[in-house]
């Protein structure tokens, strides 16, 4: 996980309880030429907030990761697969919840221990198994879990650096 002076490193985004409802809702089947419009709506999304062109960019790299994952690994490239993504944007509460913008991928495929989910050695000089890797140094906060009923669940939080603001009205009413 990143940390900067604006944002030390926590161990977990906030629960799903303590956001409440999310603003956007995506479910998609688990088909590559998908990512490219999930990760376009997020990071416009990521923009009107406050977040740099660069961290914008960064944050939908992150979602995009999850989401290959999810169909390489846990759908095993079947592209029938339900893939749900939701996004909540909060102002901040001063105690459990920071100003920022948190997204969830939940999925139904088999369940694995979430100790299991990792980044392969840095040292291993060969394509692919970055994404966890990634996903952990752009943003924030990011914790894998098992849902109740069936499937995985990532949670992952981008906090809004003090000097960007929020703008989480323009994007609740943004047309």
């Amino acid at each position: 996980m990143s940390e900067s002076p604006d944002h030390p490193q926590i161990a977990a985004p906030p629960s799903l309880t303590d956001l409440g409802e999310p603003l956007v809702r995506v479910e998609m089947r688990s088909q590559p030429r998908l990512l490219a419009g999930t990760r376009e709506l997020v990071g416009a999304i990521a923009k009107r907030l406050g977040f740099s062109e660069l961290e914008a960019g960064q944050i939908g790299l992150a979602l995009d990761e999850a989401l290959a994952n999810v169909i390489r690994h846990g759908y095993k490239g079947r592209d029938d697969g339900l893939i749900m993504v939701s996004l909540w944007v909060s102002e901040g509460d001063g105690s459990t919840v920071g100003a920022g913008l948190h997204l969830c991928v939940e999925d139904q495929c088999p369940q694995v221990d979430p100790s299991k989910i990792r980044s392969r050695e840095l040292s291993e000089v060969r394509p692919g198994g970055l994404g966890v890797h990634l996903i952990q140094e752009i943003m924030d906060a990011s914790v894998f879990e098992k849902r109740e009923q069936s499937g995985m669940r990532l949670r992952m939080s981008k906090f809004i650096p003090h000097n960007a603001g929020t703008m989480t009205g323009s994007v609740r009413h943004a047309g």
